[in-house]
């Protein structure tokens, strides 16, 4: 089945020329998945539920305060869910919600653009 922007994507066409939904569409985008730890914390989920402690292991930069407020901005915008175990001590994990699990291509092809990207300016002296 043919999704709607299949035909549109043409990076020829000015920003005039763009449908406003698609550009509207890409902000969104943009809005959620920007700031400096958001990938990490998606990339920290893809292989699964984690407590908080294991992803911060996996983001051993991150502050727990930074890694509390990106977590609860991914879950207000349907990235992440928040499971709160029936336990005492109650245990707390994190999982991608189905939204947060169709990123995963986009995380893949960024990844993939960013290596070649990087290859490409080492190799041509950072022009």
């Amino acid at each position: 089945m043919k999704k709607p922007y299949d035909s549109w994507v043409d990076f020829r066409l000015s920003p005039q020329d763009c449908p406003k939904e698609y550009m509207l569409a890409l902000n969104d985008a943009l809005n959620v998945l920007t700031g400096k730890w958001k990938l990490h914390v998606i990339g920290a989920l893809t292989t699964g539920k984690k407590r908080f402690s294991e992803i911060e292991r996996f983001i051993p930069e991150i502050n727990p305060r930074m890694l509390s407020k990106e977590l609860k901005e991914l879950e207000v915008n349907g990235i992440v869910s928040r499971i709160v175990q029936d336990t005492l001590p109650a245990i707390v994990e994190y999982e991608l919600t189905k939204s947060g699990r169709e990123i995963k291509p986009v995380f893949d092809a960024m990844i993939m653009w960013g290596l070649e990207h990087r290859q490409s300016t080492i190799r041509n002296g950072g022009k």
